[in-house]
């Protein structure tokens, strides 16, 4: 009650600014007017207050804000599971993880080591029949509403979703009209993780758990609900931080493979049993975020469109409560100092993707817009199909706050086409970009191999300074003025 009274209050405080940008955007006064909507002006302006500008809050209360379920209506399935952890019997998915880590450094990273734990999280799917207010049937089981669910899906599709929320916010209850979008469109089950948060559990907790999550697809633990699903029909999802965690996950993935001799399959020991780890068909990434030092946070250009806030707003300087700074203390909440540059915490560092599925990457005019070039453009060259989209002037996971907009149809309409496309004939896939201009939609192709004229080691150098100026904010023991939401 008192957490929606301070929503409430901040939200009246910013009437003036809210009128202030209705007037500017009428007058054609706003810099971004001839780009945006009303409705645009109004919702990045109001997520820039709310980020930059809202009274200072704690990490617990950050985390608190995103944690409570709203409740299941309308037409959509959701059928709440868990995934028991496998025995820790010495040759688990975790020692595969440790592993790859150990052999992914490039220096001296250093990480703590998470133990297995089960993993819940929510199979979503569409409800036909229902209005926006039909409620949930509350005598069914969580079984009767998965097997009503996949009764009705009309392919075999099966997206592992991701949520954003810089590893330390939102849940799958705050992010499920999005995953319910995903699984209509895909006309399939998405299962949507409860991944471990930080700061209480840092990295390699979250990538644990994905990497759980999707052996547990692959080989249904005891007390699943889903039979086997091949791998041939799994495409790895996320938006923002879901994004860094469907990267690293496939980094993890393909490490897996690279250290596997004679082009053998990778196996590891599942509940008992070995199983082989076979890749995902395929990749959908929405404003992924790629680099976590965020050496490479855009240009001012940019920064006109984003709602996100520069790198020397740091949710690190949230003011103190029991979770955080950590004990002991460490320069970054999702992970140590030492590790911000590591492939399997910033993708953009991993040496290849070499024998990836083809991946989807859409992003906005955003801060985030330079990483997800160079991304796009090393994977291409390193042989994997792309399909790259950047929508002019337009913010950070715009599909997921201004969905309804031209260019939110624009993004999903190009989502479900390749969804169906991987599904039904990756083979036939190939590389192909496109920048989509604001409002009119008109599609200009780019050459998605030069997207940013960055050489290999221009980005490692930029992330080192970028990992250096974080440890250099935490040695010194103060930052920059604090921000509740971070990217």
């Amino acid at each position: 009650m008192a957490s929606s009274l301070a929503a409430i209050k901040f939200i009246l405080s910013k009437i003036p600014v809210l009128f202030k940008t209705i007037v500017f955007h009428a007058l054609s006064l706003s810099p971004t007017c001839h780009k945006w909507t009303l409705r645009t002006e109004l919702t990045v302006t109001m997520l820039r207050e709310f980020i930059t500008n809202a009274p200072p809050s704690t990490i617990t209360q950050q985390q608190a804000m995103f944690l409570t379920d709203p409740g299941v209506k309308g037409s959509v399935w959701v059928s709440k599971t868990t995934f028991p952890a496998p025995a820790d019997d010495g040759h688990g998915p975790q020692n595969l993880l440790f592993k790859a880590i150990h052999d992914l450094k490039t220096g001296t990273e250093e990480f703590t080591k998470p133990y297995l734990q089960d993993v819940e999280g929510e199979w979503v799917g569409y409800r036909a029949g229902a209005t926006a207010n039909t409620p949930e049937p509350t005598a069914m089981s969580e079984r009767e509403k998965y097997e009503n669910l996949t009764r009705r899906m009309n392919t075999d599709a099966t997206l592992l979703y991701f949520h954003g929320g810089s590893y330390y916010l939102m849940d799958p209850v705050s992010i499920r009209p999005l995953v319910t979008k995903y699984a209509t469109l895909a006309n399939g089950r998405v299962f949507s993780v409860r991944y471990r948060l930080a700061p209480q559990y840092p990295f390699p907790a979250a990538l644990l758990d994905g990497l759980v999550a999707y052996l547990s697809l692959l080989y249904p633990p005891p007390g699943a609900f889903h039979e086997p699903i091949p791998a041939s029909r799994i495409i790895l999802c996320g938006d923002s931080a879901g994004g860094n965690l469907t990267s690293a996950l496939l980094q993890l993935l393909l490490q897996f493979h690279r250290d596997t001799p004679n082009g053998e399959e990778p196996s590891v020991m599942f509940h008992g049993t070995k199983v082989l780890i076979p890749l995902p068909r395929g990749i959908a990434l929405n404003s992924p975020s790629m680099d976590l030092t965020r050496s490479m946070h855009g240009t001012e250009y940019d920064a006109i469109w984003d709602y996100l806030p520069p790198p020397s707003l740091s949710p690190t300087e949230s003011p103190p409560c029991a979770i955080w700074p950590s004990d002991p203390p460490r320069a970054d909440l999702f992970c140590e100092g030492s590790a911000l540059c590591h492939p399997l915490v910033s993708p953009l560092a991993a040496p290849s993707w070499a024998g990836s599925p083809p991946i989807f990457i859409a992003c906005g005019q955003e801060r985030l817009t330079d990483e997800c070039k160079v991304f796009a453009q090393e994977a291409a060259r390193s042989g994997v199909p792309i399909v790259w989209e950047q929508y002019e002037a337009m913010p950070h996971c715009f599909s997921t706050v201004l969905g309804d907009s031209v260019e939110g149809q624009a993004y999903f309409e190009s989502w479900a086409t390749f969804i169906q496309s991987v599904t039904s004939n990756p083979a036939e896939m190939t590389t192909k970009g496109a920048f989509i201009t604001a409002r009119t939609l008109e599609r200009t192709l780019v050459d998605v191999y030069s997207l940013l004229d960055m050489s290999e080691q221009d980005v490692r150098d930029s992330m080192e300074r970028g990992r250096k100026v974080i440890i250099d904010r935490f040695s010194r023991g103060k930052g920059s003025k604090s921000h509740s939401i971070a990217p």
